[in-house]
């Protein structure tokens, strides 16, 4: 809980000495939070807040999000509080112990930052000695102890009286205070103004905007993977469909709200885009001029590269997208049994039936003529129209030249085709 404020509307009542920015880090720690942070530092620059509070209730979330914020906080002149209520757990403890001092309320904890790949195991030991390190520089600076913060990345540290070996370390409020991992305990917002020697200022509360909000839904790796679903089976089902509507649409939105929170939260640049928008259009041009497969083939190591490239890492990106193309693919096998004779794959897939009710008659089976004999009708030159068992039928000569009047035998039927010789003089 953050306690009682007073929120300041922009452009009313600020003093030249300016109210205290206080910015309200919850849930998880993402692009969205990098776009906000961002945003209040700004607004704390504007309103000329001699200090920030940074209020944490977060279970963690990205490291590069994480490191995106604390390099906004070192750009910061004046001082930052962060203020642990109730949790400052993995993420959340690396920006904490970024801050200039630590505040705690009763009941809160913070540590437990071991990385991980979504949830899907732990990251290789390169990337956790990198994070590692991070969170010891982060101690390091602020004059704590190095030890405690790697003993909160590592599990196979121990430290007495604080944790066994195999366990990661969390800190109470309490366990905080007693190892210099906090300079105090507060109740709400007005305590920490007190314990920080500003009791006097008035407090600013930065709330986030639509556009922080828009970027941590889009940015959200199961979001994302949804609306990678949803534009890549829309494409198919654009493709192998007549014309152009609303699947079409809702591709275009579902990519344009992928691409846009990305590059809205500074993940991606513009050429990202147009990479996409170029591997979309080698592959739309490969599906209605075909050729070699060459355009094909570039089309969707572009479009596949863009959006790996999009995401909040190359990692996440590959597994988002291994899933929404499994998905899709699921989507695609019902598609194209049901368009399979519309849109671009009518050029392709044979879908017209000859039919009987459309005046179609398959050829007579003629397979019984073999060994009858015959008369030419007319000279075979290879070919040429002979009287088999009563009835005129147009036959073929094994190559040699047969005049009117000959007598012929069937040698073999292959198809429509009708082949004769000269029948063996008796």
């Amino acid at each position: 809980m953050i306690g009682f404020v007073l929120i300041i509307p922009a452009g009313e009542g600020i003093n030249a000495d300016g109210p205290v920015a206080v910015l309200d880090i919850k849930g998880t720690i993402d692009p969205g939070t990098t776009s906000y942070v961002a945003h209040a530092f700004g607004e704390a620059e504007r309103i000329n807040a001699p200090a920030v509070i940074m209020v944490y209730d977060t279970p963690g979330g990205f490291i590069n999000a994480a490191e995106a914020i604390r390099r906004l906080m070192d750009d910061y002149d004046s001082p930052i509080y962060a203020f642990v209520s109730p949790s400052a757990i993995s993420a959340g403890a690396y920006l904490a112990l970024a801050a200039d001092e630590i505040y705690m309320v009763d009941g809160s904890t913070i540590g437990a930052a071991e990385p991980s790949l979504l949830g899907m195991g732990e990251v290789d030991e390169k990337t956790l000695s990198v994070w590692e390190k991070e969170m010891a520089s982060m101690a390091e600076r602020a004059g704590r102890d190095s030890q405690i913060a790697s003993a909160m990345v590592r599990r196979d540290i121990s430290i007495d009286g604080l944790v066994e070996a195999g366990e990661l370390l969390t800190l109470t409020a309490g366990e905080a205070l007693e190892v210099g991992y906090s300079e105090g305990t507060a109740a709400n917002i007005a305590e920490v103004l007190q314990l920080t020697g500003l009791a006097d200022r008035e407090v600013y509360l930065v709330e986030s905007r639509v556009t922080d909000t828009l970027v941590s839904w889009t940015t959200n790796p199961f979001v994302g993977t949804l609306l990678l679903m949803i534009g890549i089976g829309g494409l198919i089902l654009e493709v192998i469909s007549a014309g152009f509507g609303a699947a079409g649409i809702l591709s275009m939105a579902a990519f344009a709200l992928y691409f846009g929170g990305n590059i809205a939260a500074g993940m991606a640049e513009y050429w990202v885009l147009a990479l996409f928008v170029f591997g979309i259009a080698l592959l739309l041009f490969e599906a209605f001029m075909p050729g070699l497969g060459v355009f094909g083939a570039a089309g969707l190591i572009s479009t596949l590269a863009s959006i790996v490239l999009a995401a909040v890492s190359v990692q996440t990106g590959m597994v988002m997208l291994l899933i929404a193309m499994a998905l899709s693919a699921v989507f695609a096998v019902f598609a194209f049994r049901y368009f399979a004779g519309r849109g671009a794959l009518r050029h392709i897939i044979l879908s017209d039936e000859e039919s009987a009710d459309l005046g179609y008659v398959a050829p007579l089976n003629q397979q019984e003529l073999t060994g009858q004999e015959g008369v030419a009708v007319t000279s075979l030159r290879p070919s040429g129209t002979a009287s088999i068992k009563g009835r005129r039928i147009d036959v073929v000569s094994e190559g040699s030249f047969i005049p009117v009047g000959e007598k012929l035998i069937v040698d073999r039927v292959e198809g429509v085709r009708v082949i004769v010789r000269r029948a063996d003089p008796e």
